[in-house]
C-alpha cells in the first residue's frame, strides 16, 4: 500500500514569492513617477503646436501631428502662415537642431575620456596605502560635491577676460565669445568637476581586486606596467565600464554648466540639445519640445545599448569576474610556490 505524499511549494519559490510582494509597491511607485511622464511626452510629441490658422487668423489648438513634431527637428521642416511646408528659415529654432547635436557629442566623447584618464590615475593615487590615504581621497571629491550652478559661475570668472586664466597665460583669450575657446572652458570645467566622480567609481572597483595577485605577479617578476596592463585594467573592466556608461550618459543631458559659464541662447557655440528642449518650452512650443525631449531619450537608450550590449558596461559581469579573480590568485599563488621550490 503506497501513501500519497503531499507536495510542498519549494522554499525557493516561496522566497521568490516574498520577494516580488515587497518589490511591488516601489515599482508601482517607479511607473508612476518614471513611466507616467515618459508615456505622456511621447503622446505630446504626436500633437500639434498651438498655431495660427491662415483661414480664419485665429490661434488655434493643434490636433494629431502624426511625425511632424519629429520632421520638425530632424528634416528643419517647418509651416508658413501660409500653410506651405518647407525648409525652415534661418533664426528658427530647428535650425540649430544638428549643431547642437554635434556640440553635445563632442562634449560627450572628450570629456568622458579625459575624466576617465584622470579618473583612473586619481584612484590608483588613493589607492596607494599612506598615511595621508583619507586626506587625499576628501580632497579629491571637493570638486564634485560642489554644486553644478557654483562651479560654472566660479570658472565663469576665472575665464573672463580679466581673469585669473588670461592672467596666468598672459594672453587675452576671450573665452566666453570665441568658439572654440569657449568650448574648450566648458570642458575644462566639466572634467575638473567630474573627474572626482569617476574616480570614486574606479577607486570601488580597485579595492576589490585581491592584494595576492599582485603579490604572485611580483613573484613572477611582472614589472609595474605589466601588472597594470594584465591585472588592474582587466579586473577592474567591469567598474570602469559601468563609471563611463553614468558618466556618458549624464554628459549627454549637459545642460546647465555651459548655460551659465557661455550662454542660454540656441545659437551658441556650446549649446547643447537639452538648451533647444528648454528653449523651445519657453517659447510655449510644448508639443515640439515633447518630440525633442523623445529624441534625446532614444539617443541615450541607444548609447546605452551599445555599452551594455557590446562595450562590456555589465553590473552583472562583477560578480563573474570575482570568480575570474579567484582562479587567477589560486594559479599565480602555485606558480609561486614552484618558483620558490626550485
Amino acid at each position: 500500500m503506497t501513501t500519497a505524499v503531499k507536495a510542498t511549494p519549494s522554499r525557493p519559490r516561496r522566497d521568490t514569492g516574498k520577494a516580488a510582494l515587497l518589490v511591488a509597491p516601489a515599482l508601482a511607485v517607479l511607473a508612476v513617477v518614471i513611466g507616467y511622464p515618459i508615456i505622456r511626452a511621447i503622446f505630446l510629441s504626436f500633437q500639434a503646436n498651438r498655431r495660427l490658422d491662415p483661414a480664419t487668423g485665429v490661434f488655434t489648438e493643434g490636433g494629431f501631428a502624426g511625425l511632424d513634431n519629429y520632421l520638425y527637428w530632424i528634416t528643419n521642416r517647418c509651416m508658413s502662415p501660409s500653410g506651405v511646408v518647407g525648409v525652415c528659415p534661418p533664426g528658427v529654432l530647428a535650425t540649430d537642431f544638428w549643431p547642437a547635436v554635434r556640440i553635445t557629442l563632442f562634449f560627450t566623447v572628450v570629456t568622458v575620456l579625459l575624466e576617465t584618464i584622470l579618473g583612473m590615475i586619481m584612484a590608483l593615487i588613493m589607492n596607494t596605502p599612506s598615511r595621508g590615504r583619507a586626506l587625499i581621497r576628501a580632497a579629491v571629491l571637493i570638486p564634485w560635491a560642489i554644486p553644478t550652478a557654483v562651479t560654472a559661475k566660479l570658472w565663469q570668472f576665472m575665464f573672463a577676460p580679466s581673469g585669473i586664466v588670461n592672467s596666468l597665460l598672459g594672453t587675452s583669450i576671450a573665452w566666453t565669445t570665441d568658439p572654440w575657446a569657449a568650448r574648450t572652458a566648458v570642458i575644462i570645467a566639466d572634467v575638473w568637476k567630474t573627474a572626482p566622480f569617476m574616480a570614486l567609481l574606479i577607486l570601488a572597483g580597485l579595492q576589490m581586486i585581491p592584494r595576492e595577485v599582485y603579490e604572485a605577479a611580483r613573484v613572477d617578476g611582472a614589472t609595474k606596467w605589466q601588472q597594470f596592463v594584465r591585472i588592474t585594467l582587466p579586473l577592474v573592466r567591469p567598474a570602469l565600464m559601468v563609471a563611463v556608461l553614468f558618466r556618458t550618459l549624464d554628459a549627454l543631458r549637459m545642460y546647465d554648466l555651459p548655460v551659465i559659464m557661455i550662454s542660454g541662447s540656441s545659437n551658441s557655440p556650446t549649446a547643447t540639445i537639452s538648451q533647444l528642449v528648454v528653449e523651445d518650452m519657453r517659447q510655449g512650443s510644448f508639443n515640439s519640445a515633447s518630440a525633442l525631449s523623445t529624441l534625446i531619450f532614444l539617443l541615450i537608450f541607444a548609447v546605452a545599448f551599445v555599452m551594455i550590449r557590446f562595450l562590456g558596461a555589465d553590473v552583472g559581469r562583477v560578480e563573474r569576474t570575482e570568480g575570474k579573480k579567484r582562479r587567477w590568485v589560486g594559479r599565480r599563488q602555485a606558480r609561486g610556490a614552484k618558483a620558490q621550490e626550485v
